[in-house]
């Protein structure tokens, strides 16, 4: 299996070797960390790790992007608080996957202990795992490589996958596989499913049932920081009205402008400006840092700002400007602080084929919430907060415009559907605590007090 997949993996890099010849040639983001994603590791993780390697105490965390960084930054911390309170001396690394998330990982954990993860070749993995040395590979969520698992498995280093879950794509094309797929996920120790129904999934692929347990979602337990520059600059432009967030917005398979999430957005913004003036301050924050560019050319016609450059003074201000209407929110890691200056919230990758993303951000802070009807991926909160009336779903832009006017226009009504929304968040707490009590218990670790 393994050299048939080894083979396979080779041709695709071969075949588009010249495509990432090109990019690498042209853009930044493909070149950096490219020697850690090949095997080389550096002095500075070395130096990191030092003689935990050599007691094998290194916990290998993997956090793949943005959202698997945000679920691991309150889950790290404790863990090593509940180690070290156990008299016990590991060394917890992260690695990720994309520059974004590589960039507030270290932002998060530190420079001297984040990496790049390598490609998924015998080599460059056996390479870290030597390096390391690690005691277990924790990987957050589902990015499963069968190598680097068959390799952990060889070591003898336990594999544990916390906040796991399984989307209708992932689990219908691993149903199809799953003769084959189903031996590599024997190879993981610990399954950590956000719900049931991801650990019923997990099951039907061919995990075994005693690796699997649901503990909820990590996510639940993360707060926003509570003082953001940024919201604050948002809440002062704002000027007194209502702010309305359109958050992780992104673009269907077409990447046709005219099917993208803010295009649907603009379009409502653009006929209330005409006619009915929409008196609120709306903030775009886009999913992939690469767009930030492309949504700003779709609103450059509207009185906007951009939130870089307004951290970095390169606004131009003047005495005759008025509030405006629009802000990009084109910095990472700050969108859950500013759903919490919000009055009305979309969660974005819904009105698209993507399957949504977490309507419990802004639910926290007690806003109120519309989606599209893609939330797949979100399908048991999606559910719960509808139980209580604490959501709305559109099925289209035209809806969205309407049901946003809507709650604009009655803010009490508004109000008392974010709470309603809220009271799911504040029934969800408890995961982290399950989950470290779980891997403590793979780590060997007593975990009385």
């Amino acid at each position: 299996m393994m050299w048939l997949y080894s083979a396979l993996l080779m041709a695709a890099v071969v075949v588009s070797f010249p495509w990432w010849v090109m990019r690498m040639l042209t853009t930044e983001r493909y070149r950096e960390g490219l020697r850690e994603r090949l095997g080389q590791v550096p002095q500075r993780l070395r130096e990191a790790v030092g003689p935990y390697a050599d007691q094998r105490k290194v916990l290998w965390v993997h956090a793949v992007s943005v959202g698997e960084v945000l679920a691991a930054s309150r889950l790290v911390p404790e863990l090593e608080n509940a180690l070290r309170r156990r008299g016990e001396r590991w060394r917890v690394v992260v690695s990720t996957t994309t520059r974004t998330g590589q960039a507030l990982a270290r932002e998060r954990f530190g420079a001297e202990r984040v990496f790049y993860f390598p490609l998924d070749f015998a080599k460059p993995v056996r390479a870290w795992i030597s390096a390391l040395n690690p005691g277990a590979l924790l990987l957050m969520e589902s990015e499963l490589w069968p190598r680097m698992l068959h390799e952990c498995f060889l070591a003898g280093v336990p594999v544990i996958v916390a906040n796991a879950r399984v989307s209708d794509r992932s689990f219908e094309r691993a149903m199809k596989l799953r003769r084959w797929w189903a031996p590599v996920l024997r190879k993981v120790d610990l399954w950590l499913a956000q719900s049931d129904e991801d650990a019923r999934r997990l099951k039907a692929m061919g995990v075994d049932a005693e690796k699997v347990r649901a503990i909820g979602n990590l996510k639940y337990d993360v707060h926003a920081p509570k003082e953001s520059k940024v919201a604050a600059l948002i809440k002062e432009a704002a000027a007194g009205r209502p702010i309305v967030v359109a958050g992780s917005t992104t673009e269907d398979e077409s990447g046709v402008r005219a099917n993208w999430e803010e295009t649907a957005v603009l379009q409502g913004w653009r006929e209330g400006t005409d006619h009915e003036p929409i008196k609120a301050l709306l903030v775009l924050a886009p999913r992939h840092p690469e767009r930030f560019n492309g949504v700003e050319s779709v609103v450059i016609e509207f009185r906007y700002a951009v939130v870089s450059k307004w951290l970095t003074n390169q606004v131009v201000r003047n005495g005759t400007d008025r509030p405006r209407e629009i802000v990009i929110l084109d910095t990472i890691g700050d969108l859950a602080a500013v759903y919490g200056v919000a009055d009305v919230a979309f969660v974005g990758g819904s009105l698209v084929k993507r399957g949504g993303h977490n309507p419990l951000e802004p639910a926290q802070f007690g806003v109120p919430v519309v989606m599209g009807p893609s939330y797949e991926n979100f399908r048991d909160i999606v559910s719960s907060m509808q139980k209580v009336n604490g959501i709305r779903i559109v099925q289209n832009g035209d809806e969205l415009e309407s049901v946003l006017k809507e709650m604009l226009a009655n803010p009490k009504v508004a109000r008392a559907m974010g709470e309603r929304g809220r009271s799911v968040f504040e029934k969800q707490h408890g995961a982290t605590g399950r989950a470290i009590e779980a891997i403590l218990t793979t780590l060997h670790v007593e975990t009385k007090a």
